[in-house]
C-alpha cells in the first residue's frame, strides 16, 4: 500500500510517500523544505512566521513528494498526518491540508502523535523490530523514556520536568554565538574538546547534571541549562567582550555535552535494571547527536540490550516517520474524519486517540 504523509509540527514542512506491506517499509520520496535560515534571525522558531511559511510551502512540498515517489494521487492508499503535539498555527496547516486531500481521494485520513512518529522512524530500517521494548525521545520539546507496549500505545515512565534536552542545546549553543540550531555545531565543538581536556580530572569544568536526584526516571535540564548560561556570561565579563575566545567555546560545549549525555544516561541505567527489555530505541532530533549516540550505545551494551536508532535523515523531523507510525494505525483500523482538528499539548491528543483506538 502506498501512504502520503505531511509533518509540519514546527518548522519544517515535510511531506513523504511510502510503500508498505508485512511490516516492511520503503521509503520512496521524503521531501522538507527548512525554515532554519528564517528563524536564524531571531534566535529561535517565531511561531507566526513558522506557520505562514507553511502555508506558503505545503503545496510545492506535497507536489514534489508525489512526484519523486513516481506515483499519481490516484495511488495514494491512505493520507497520515501530524496533528500533535506542536505549534498549534503550523499543525494546523498541515492537518487542514491533509483533511482536504483525503477528502477529495476519499481515502482513510490518519492522525499521528508527534511523539509516536518519532518512535516509529525506527521501523523503517528495522522492519524485524517489534513491541514490547523502550524508546528514549530527545528532541527539542521532549526528553522522554517510554514502554513501547504495542504498536500504537506509548507508556510515559520518564520525562523532562521543565525543558527538554534539545531546547538546552540550542539556547545555550545561541548564547555562544554559534550558528543557529546550535546542536551540530556544539556536536562538532565537543568533539574536539574530548580530544584536549580531560573533564574527569579534579578541578575540571562541570556543571550540575540533568538527572533528577531521586528514584524516578526523570530528568531537569533548566538548572543545568541557567548554568552554562550564566557561565557563558561570567567570561564574558571578564573578556569584556560579547564573544568568547574559541578556547573558551571548546571547553564548556564538551562540559556541556559530557554532562547531558551522562544525566541521560543514568536515568537509562535504572530503567534497564528494573524493566526487563531486549530493546532500546532512541528517536527525535538530538539522536542525531554523536556523543549520546556512542553513551546510550554504549549502556546498552552493558545490559546486553540491542541499541537501535533512526539514520540521521529519519532523526529531525520528517514525514517518512509520520508514515510509518501512520501505516501501524491504518492496519488497526484507527482514522480520523473532517472533524479533526490540531492539539498543541499532549494531553489533549493523547484524549482524542483514546476515543479513536476504543472505536
Amino acid at each position: 500500500m502506498y501512504i502520503f504523509a505531511i509533518e509540519s509540527s514546527c518548522d519544517e514542512t515535510a511531506a513523504a510517500v511510502i510503500e508498505a506491506h508485512d511490516n516492511h517499509i520503503s521509503v520512496l520520496s521524503n521531501i522538507v523544505s527548512s525554515q532554519i535560515s528564517i528563524h536564524a534571525l531571531y534566535g529561535g522558531v517565531v511561531p507566526e512566521i513558522a506557520s505562514r511559511a507553511h502555508c506558503e510551502a505545503i503545496t510545492k512540498v506535497a507536489s514534489e513528494a508525489v512526484t519523486v515517489a513516481g506515483i499519481e494521487l490516484k495511488d495514494i492508499d491512505a493520507i497520515a498526518v501530524t496533528f500533535a503535539p506542536g505549534l498549534i498555527g503550523s499543525l494546523l496547516v498541515g492537518v487542514s491540508f491533509a483533511k482536504s486531500l483525503a477528502s477529495v481521494l476519499n481515502v482513510p485520513l490518519i492522525p499521528v502523535d508527534h511523539i509516536e512518529a518519532h518512535v516509529a522512524a525506527a521501523y523503517v530500517d528495522n522492519p524485524h523490530l517489534k513491541p514490547p521494548y523502550l524508546a528514549l525521545v530527545v528532541s527539542g520539546g521532549h526528553t522522554s523514556l517510554y514502554k513501547v507496549n504495542d504498536y500504537i500505545t506509548l507508556e510515559e515512565i520518564g520525562c523532562s520536568r521543565d525543558d527538554a534536552a534539545g531546547e538546552a542545546f540550542d539556547k545555550v549553543g545561541r548564547v555562544m554565538g554559534l550558528p543557529y540550531p546550535g546542536g551540530a555545531a556544539m556536536d562538532k565543538l565537543a568533539t574536539l574538546a574530548f580530544e584536549k581536556y580531560d573533564y574527569d580530572k579534579r578541578g575540571a569544568l562541570s556543571f550540575p547534571s540533568p538527572a533528577v536526584n531521586d528514584n524516578t526516571f526523570d530528568y531537569s535540564f533548566s538548572g543545568l541549562k541557567t548554568a552554562v548560561i550564566n557561565h557563558i556570561h561570567n567570561e564574558k565579563q571578564k573578556l569584556k567582550s560579547d564573544d568568547l575566545h574559541e578556547d573558551s567555546k571548546i571547553e564548556i560545549a564538551g562540559a556541556f555535552t559530557k554532562t547531558v549525555c551522562e544525566g541521560i544516561v543514568k536515568k537509562l541505567d535504572l530503567v534497564l535494571n528494573a524493566e526487563k527489555c531486549s530493546t532500546l530505541v532512541m528517536a527525535g532530533g538530538v539522536a542525531a547527536n554523536s556523543h549520546l549516540r556512542k553513551a546510550v550505545s554504549d549502556i546498552c551494551l552493558k545490559h546486553n540490550v540491542d541499541f537501535i536508532v533512526p539514520p540521521m535523515s529519519l532523526c529531525g523531523d520528517n514525514a517518512v516517520m509520520t508514515a510509518a507510525a501512520g501505516y501501524h494505525m491504518f492496519h488497526l483500523g484507527i482514522h480520523a474524519d473532517s472533524s479533526l482538528n490540531a492539539f498543541a499539548s499532549d494531553e489533549s491528543s493523547a484524549e482524542y486517540l483514546d476515543t479513536l483506538k476504543k472505536h
